[in-house]
């Protein structure tokens, strides 16, 4: 089986913390620069699985990074440099406390909610009669709280403001905002064969303006289905052929695993590694429309922390 990134312990020059998140370590550099690092890790229900995917990182990374440049002219973000397939150096920003969720179709957690009865989410109230996959007339925003351990939780937008998380007026802001980054990302999709369901934007502030910051569009951040039989497969009641990391939840839940306590990961053959690394690829070719290169495993660590070492000067 190919090598996997799965944790780092880099000592860059000025380093002087670093943050170990779910998937991608955060090296603080100064308190000027951020060094962000994607792992192979690969979490799903708030829990990192046992195993690494390799290439996952080189290609959230890389995906992220294109999106980034690809959307500049809606908002400034944080991103410097990609010294390393694995690697982003960016501006240290004051990130907001809060994950601004973009759904266009109801699918996934959202219809489970709604499946279960519960016809508002966020705050936001979910027509009656919907079904499964069907496309919202509009966008809808479900935010949540962004929690630094366990599980983040659901807010309106009344609520984020009420609890001071954010200002009216940034809410307004980054809202705006967020309905101009996923209608760049359907359209992009589109061209791709393939339709942006949803994802997630995080947003901070740099010398009192707006920047977008961390993954964008990525399959960790997003949903896509392929466009070709989406009309069929939804007249039918059938499952979407889709390209998200939600085959690793399905794949999980068929396996008795929600993140539940007492719930145990199943096995992750080499054979399920591999599936999984594979499709992180076919995503990473089908969005960007370019073929995937894949970076040198032979020693992940030591390329990295020359790259960036180089980079940092």
């Amino acid at each position: 089986m190919s090598k996997a990134l799965v944790n780092t312990d880099f000592h860059f020059n000025g380093q002087k913390n670093v943050y170990h998140g779910k998937v991608r370590d955060v090296y603080n550099i100064n308190d000027e620069k951020l060094v962000m690092v994607a792992t192979d890790r690969i979490s799903a229900f708030d829990v990192v699985l046992p195993k690494g995917i390799p290439y996952k990182g080189q290609i959230l990374n890389q995906i992220a990074a294109k999106f980034l440049d690809l959307t500049t002219d809606i908002v400034p973000n944080w991103k410097l440099a990609t010294p390393d397939p694995m690697v982003t150096v960016g501006v240290k920003c004051e990130p907001f406390p809060v994950e601004m969720i973009i759904r266009g179709y109801l699918t996934g957690s959202s219809w489970r909610t709604y499946k279960s009865g519960v016809h508002e989410i966020c705050g936001v109230k979910i027509p009656d009669g919907m079904k499964e996959h069907q496309k919202f007339e509009k966008p809808i925003i479900t935010p949540t709280t962004k929690a630094a351990e366990g599980h983040d939780e659901d807010i309106s937008k009344e609520e984020i403001i009420k609890r001071g998380l954010i200002s009216a007026e940034d809410y307004a802001q980054i809202e705006e905002i967020t309905y101009k980054l996923f209608e760049r990302g359907t359209e992009v999709a589109a061209k791709r064969g393939l339709i942006l369901v949803d994802t997630k934007y995080e947003f901070g502030k740099k010398d009192g303006k707006i920047v977008l910051i961390d993954e964008i569009h990525t399959p960790d951040s997003s949903r896509y289905f392929y466009k070709e039989g989406y009309e069929e497969r939804f007249a039918k009641g059938e499952a979407q052929k889709q390209l998200s990391k939600e085959f690793v939840r399905e794949w999980l839940m068929a396996n008795g695993f929600q993140g539940k306590e007492g719930q145990k990961v199943p096995e992750m053959t080499d054979e399920i590694v591999a599936g999984i690394s594979d499709r992180y690829i076919e995503l990473y070719e089908h969005i960007t429309g370019e073929r995937f290169q894949k970076a040198d495993l032979s020693d992940i660590a030591s390329r990295i922390e020359k790259n960036v070492t180089n980079y940092l000067g």
